[in-house]
Formats: C-alpha cells, sequence, structure tokens
C-alpha cells in the first residue's frame, strides 16, 4: 500500500478512524497532497472522538506532515456512486491550507459530480466531520436512507 502510496502525488485517505494511524505510519507522506475522507466517529455513531474546537483532519495533518484537504466525509457510498439529484449536484464541502491542494480537491470532486464549496482553512474540518455526523444521524438513525444529500443553496 504504501509503495503506490510514494509513488503518488495526490492520496485519498479512507479508512476507519481506528485505522488512521497505522495507515499514516507505514511510509513519508510529507510532500504529498492527502485528501482526508475519514470521520472521528465514536464507535456507536453517538458523537466525534475529538475534543471540543479540534478535528481528525487537523489530526491527520499532523500525523502525515502532508497538505492535507478534508473532503469526500460529509455523505455516502451512494452518493459518492452517483451526487446526481434531477440535474442537481450534491455539494461537497472541503477544506484545507494549501491553495494547490484544494485546487486539485475541488477538480476531483466536480469531476466526480459534485458541487465543490470551499469551506476554508483546514482548522474548519470540525464543521464537515460534524455536516458528517448529521448526515449518518439522519440516513441512519433518522430514516432517511443513504440515498439524501446536502444542497448549499444561493440567491
Amino acid at each position: 500500500m504504501m509503495e503506490a502510496a510514494q509513488s503518488s502525488d495526490v492520496i485519498i485517505l479512507s479508512v476507519p478512524w481506528s485505522a488512521v494511524p497505522d495507515a499514516l505510519s507505514a511510509g513519508d507522506l510529507k510532500g504529498k497532497i492527502l485528501l482526508d475522507a475519514t470521520n472521528p466517529l465514536l464507535p456507536d455513531l453517538s458523537g466525534l472522538d475529538t475534543a471540543s474546537g479540534t478535528s481528525g483532519g487537523e489530526k491527520v495533518a499532523a500525523l502525515s506532515g502532508a497538505a492535507v484537504v478534508k473532503i469526500f466525509n460529509t455523505t455516502g457510498y451512494p452518493n459518492m456512486a452517483n451526487p446526481d439529484y434531477h440535474g442537481q449536484r450534491a455539494t461537497m464541502f472541503y477544506c484545507g491550507d494549501d491553495d494547490n491542494a484544494k485546487r486539485i480537491a475541488a477538480g476531483l470532486a466536480s469531476d466526480l459530480g459534485f458541487e465543490p464549496v470551499d469551506s476554508g482553512p483546514l482548522r474548519h474540518a470540525h464543521l464537515l466531520e460534524s455536516l458528517a455526523l448529521l448526515w449518518i444521524t439522519l440516513a441512519l438513525k433518522q430514516g432517511y436512507g443513504v440515498n439524501m444529500a446536502f444542497k448549499m443553496m444561493r440567491r
């Protein structure tokens, strides 16, 4: 796995939260762009496993040394396969501190069919992780199902 990461410029981290430290310790990611799709969820999905005001995305950045963009974490698998809702693209929020990494992340989200929305610096990752928890709660616990997505609307 790390051999593939070493030969790549852009890497997507998509593992359970408990596997993040092992995944990131497998090799040197400095100078890489790391798209963080993880969420620091408690095992029972009742909340986030981070202190107030901190985020999993910031922890991923500290552990990896990569240019981290929090993205692809606020929706479920059906939307990753098809983000189109009757001609409207589901919104994909992202945040990070590196402008080039954010540009690449937004381009990938757009290529997948999402409407990418820049949510600011990586310190806002906790907002996206909370949004992911809201999606999970609505989809799995409130009965809305996994075929729903967030859409940012403007006037």
